[in-house]
């Protein structure tokens, strides 16, 4: 019996918006939607977002957004990308945004009611399809302001790191660019080898996303900038918005840093990371009660978008619109968890400094353990260590307690003593483990958690990466970028395995591709603790006085 696949077709185009169909320079229309201030006088700067969504769709309320920024002297144009609902063209991401973006530009800048300036802004893919249009070039885009997202993260090779690869991106693929439609579906990822799970969606669909060819069973490049890439042109102010507890975090951060050590480009960056996931729920309401969730109210959203938009509004009223001074705006921008908005001229802020733990029999202590120890754990593949989160990207909707996961045997757990003051992390987060595998190779996946007085433990930050085959060696792990509030009777923990399943394709433990492995081996995993070997995790703090 095939998989049943429920297919998402487009909601209506609301009162508010008029949609044009935008021809790009090989004759292919583009769906676009027009939202203008009510008695408007003069031209406006244009505020342009590039979507595969359905930009009319309830998960987007890209109405209620643009109804803030036109209330704030933006046209937004909100545009469906090619191939996707009611825009005409091939469906494949990534290859067409570079010039769909420049010629959208053009067309915006040809109308009666636009002063010549654009700025891009969304989340996501849609952040993707900004740094797509700077490598184009267009002189009337004036800025952009990419949340949850980076140059080069959300492609293929984003989603294999470090030689471990998230399912997710395969499925992801299956489900919006197939064809033009959205699709929903729960396939058998027990099956083995995994590839038949793929297959299995694919014949519930009734075709094969064209970008599996760049994916799966192996990555391959994908051509998303045939103008060069966006850093290499000309330099553009960038408004980088990160999300603490966003799995698409790292991207941004390795934007905003690469950005920041150019010379031409770094006076123009700016960073506002907040304690958010990858779907915009926030730190400060969880656990998230039903009145609270944007996904299903209404009433939720509204409450978000100061919050989401402010930053945004800021930044374009100073470099779209040409109001004030960059000066203003302050260089970087976070959410402390647990203690409230912070700024600083840089990131990591001025004053902080490194903390190391290391781990060994006591849990984590500041002192490296004088003696060399050895711990291992098994890696089963017909056991795999279970992800808990329903949906990765929603991390802080379901906040879901890992404690459970620390009674299996196959998970090491180091907990520290509970701190007696606030801890403020604010920075990047590594680990140096001195780790090995009798496997030819193996995953080893990190998490640092906070464990509250009542024993339940809530992810912070996470790595993972392949370490290759034979005795145990040093490898750095990173673990991202946090800035968080370890408040007094919590303690950190630092978690060890070797899966995290379905969120990552297991190892079979075996040299064989993981996609087409029928059979697994298990393999066993050591670290050692203490002495010359000593394995450490490393934190970045700050002095709490320092964000009072």
């Amino acid at each position: 019996m095939p998989l049943p696949v429920h297919r998402a077709e487009p909601a209506p185009v609301p009162d508010s918006a008029t949609q044009v169909m935008v021809a790009m320079r090989d004759g292919v229309r583009l769906a676009t939607d027009l939202y203008l201030p009510s008695g408007r006088d003069g031209r406006l700067p244009a505020a342009l977002v590039r979507l595969p969504y359905d930009k009319n769709s309830r998960y987007v309320f890209m109405d209620r957004i643009a109804a803030y920024l036109t209330a704030r002297g933006y046209a937004v144009v909100v545009q469906d990308v090619r191939g996707k609902f009611r825009s005409e063209g091939e469906t494949m991401p990534f290859v067409h945004e570079a010039d769909d973006g420049y010629d959208t530009i053009d067309w915006i800048v040809r109308q009666e009611w636009s002063d010549g300036r654009v700025g891009m802004f969304g989340d996501s893919y849609y952040g993707a399809t900004q740094w797509a249009a700077a490598s184009a070039g267009h002189p009337a885009l004036k800025a952009i302001a990419p949340r949850v997202t980076g140059a080069d993260g959300i492609r293929p090779d984003y989603w294999e790191r470090d030689g471990v690869t998230q399912l997710f991106g395969a499925l992801y693929y299956a489900a919006y660019w197939t064809d033009r439609w959205v699709y929903e579906f729960e396939p058998d990822l027990t099956r083995r080898p995994l590839i038949e799970a793929m297959a299995e969606i694919t014949e519930g669909i009734g075709a094969r996303p064209a970008m599996w060819d760049f994916f799966v069973p192996e990555v391959k490049p994908v051509p998303a900038f045939p103008h060069g890439h966006p850093f290499d042109g000309p330099p553009l102010p960038v408004l980088h918005q990160a999300g603490w507890f966003d799995n698409c975090l790292q991207p941004s951060i390795n934007d905003w840093a690469e950005l920041s050590s150019r010379p031409d480009w770094a006076p123009l960056q700016y960073l506002h990371a907040d304690s958010i996931d990858h779907e915009n729920y926030h730190l400060d309401d969880v656990p998230v009660p039903p009145e609270l969730d944007h996904a299903d109210v209404d009433a939720a959203v509204d409450r978000m978008l100061p919050r989401h938009l402010d930053p945004l509004v800021e930044f374009f009223d100073v470099f779209v619109k040409g109001e004030g001074t960059p000066e203003r705006l302050p260089r970087v921008r976070w959410h402390q968890g647990h203690l409230g908005d912070r700024t600083a001229d840089t990131w990591p802020p001025a004053g902080a400094r490194t903390l190391h733990l290391y781990p060994d029999e006591a849990g984590l202590s500041v002192d490296a353990p004088a003696r060399e120890q050895a711990v291992s754990w098994v890696h089963d593949p017909a056991d795999l260590v279970p992800t808990l989160v329903p949906d990765s990207f929603a991390a802080l909707r379901y906040h879901v307690d890992e404690a459970p996961l620390h009674d299996r045997a196959d998970v090491l757990a180091f907990t520290g003593d509970p701190v007696t003051e606030p801890l403020d992390l604010a920075g990047p987060v590594r680990a140096t483990l001195s780790v090995g595998t009798d496997g030819p190779s193996a995953h080893v996946f990190l998490k640092l958690l906070d464990v509250s007085p009542d024993g339940a433990a809530h992810v912070l930050v996470r790595g993972q990466r392949l370490i290759p085959g034979g005795a145990p060696a040093p490898v750095t792990f990173d673990l991202t970028h946090t800035g968080y509030r370890l408040r007094p009777g919590h303690a950190l923990r630092l978690h060890v395995a070797s899966s995290d399943f379905p969120t990552y394709v297991p190892h079979p433990g075996t040299q064989e591709n993981p996609w087409l492995a029928a059979d697994g081996k298990a393999t066993t995993q050591t670290l050692l603790t203490g002495g010359e070997h000593a394995s450490r995790l490393s934190l970045t703090v700050v002095d709490a006085a320092s964000l009072s």
